[in-house]
């Protein structure tokens, strides 16, 4: 009985659960129902100076008002309104006065009610400022080939290295030949960029701009414009202003139709005999010195060309040696002398090449001098070997340029 009773009193219990709706629930909700604005899908980060863009697409649920996004732990935020539910569209909210760091964000969906989306977060939002900026450097310049100059001197092109990735432009300033300052723009497309009518002297300044990346919204430039390396134009020196200087112990003509005056007398061919210079005594052993003014002072001596006789006694190791001013400085030893070198230097003068050859001589051969040689004005050429082993020194012509700024 007593079990009987035990089993009908948890029948009683089922039916009245069963007897509750679905619905029971909103009773607690004081009349209203809990809504769920729909969320944020990609969050895109555009990064910027001190501030940062954050974008998405609208979100499509028409209910939703505005977007409220979070920063430093909740402690900042920013109200962006929503003025368009259509996907394709996008939200834009630009935030400044950031500092240099990594951001974490906190976005929310809003309807008229204030009822709220689910969270999207954003992480590693990255904010640039004067630290990345301080580390910046102009693009840098092609050090092997750095500029070219045209032959008539109306332009000049400059080259660059390869850029840094992130690197977008390069602005070249220089000033023409009206006295006007011309900027050009070189995009990291590009290596090489054209100054025309270039006025020889004035300085080239360059400085370089970079995005941290792709999509930022700012752009940094370097903090100062670098100098471009001097450019100069490849001159010939005048050889009409060439004369034949006789210092004690040089070397004379072996006639008088081979003077030395024939090196520089324009013909730049391979000449025989008697159309050349051709050394005096050849019972005088090498090294021999001949000497030569060249009519004005050159400050930067770059290049000198030699070229030999049509079949013999070519020089093929010589010294050339240069100064601008012979008073006090006149050689007193002869070229074979032992001290002959410690001499030349006593005196002030600079030996601005050494110049071997490995053929026979005779071919129009160029040497470049020392990068940064003194005012020249009296040459020395001294030489050591000549191809065929004797003592007699012979040559065609001699030429020489000067850089030109």
């Amino acid at each position: 009985m007593k079990n009987r009773l035990h089993y009908i009193l948890l029948l009683l219990a089922v039916l009245v659960a069963c007897d509750k709706k679905p619905t029971d629930f909103r009773q607690y909700l004081d009349g209203h129902e809990i809504t769920y604005p729909g969320s944020l899908d990609q969050v895109t980060v555009l990064p910027g100076n001190y501030r940062l863009q954050l974008q998405w697409a609208p979100n499509p649920d028409p209910s939703v008002t505005h977007y409220i996004v979070y920063w430093n732990n909740y402690a900042d935020s920013l109200v962006v309104e929503a003025k368009s539910h259509t996907p394709t569209d996008t939200v834009k909210c630009t935030i400044s006065n950031l500092q240099e760091y990594s951001y974490t964000f906190f976005i929310n969906a809003y309807d008229a009610a204030g009822n709220k989306s689910v969270t999207r977060e954003v992480d590693n939002a990255r904010v640039y400022g004067d630290i990345y900026h301080a580390n910046l450097f102009n693009r840098p310049v092609n050090t092997d080939t750095p500029f070219i100059v045209s032959y008539d001197g109306s332009s000049v092109q400059i080259k660059f290295s390869t850029p840094d990735t992130t690197n977008v432009n390069t602005a070249v300033k220089y000033t023409n030949m009206q006295g006007t300052v011309i900027t050009k723009n070189l995009p990291a497309t590009e290596n090489t960029v054209v100054l025309d009518g270039y006025q020889l002297g004035t300085p080239v300044l360059y400085q370089s701009s970079y995005l941290p990346q792709k999509i930022a919204i700012d752009t940094f430039t370097t903090l100062k414009a670098d100098t471009f390396p001097t450019i100069y134009q490849i001159t010939q020196c005048d050889k009409t202003k060439f004369a034949e200087v006789h210092f004690p112990f040089d070397a004379g003509a072996y006639e008088g139709d081979t003077y030395l005056g024939k090196v520089w007398d324009g013909n730049a061919t391979v000449r025989g005999y008697p159309d050349i210079y051709h050394s005096d005594d050849p019972g005088i052993s090498l090294p021999r010195t001949v000497s030569f003014d060249m009519g004005v002072v050159y400050n930067n001596i770059a290049t000198i060309e030699e070229i030999g006789r049509n079949c013999c006694h070519n020089p093929i190791d010589f010294e050339i040696w240069g100064i601008a001013d012979t008073t006090g400085a006149t050689p007193s030893l002869p070229g074979n002398d032992p001290n002959w070198k410690s001499m030349m230097e006593g005196k002030g003068w600079t030996m601005l090449t050494e110049a071997v050859r490995t053929d026979d001589g005779s071919a129009p051969k160029k040497f470049d001098f020392i990068p940064t040689p003194p005012p020249v004005r009296f040459m020395v050429m001294r030489v050591i070997k000549v191809a065929s082993g004797t003592n007699s020194i012979n040559m065609s012509q001699l030429t020489l340029w000067y850089r030109k700024q």
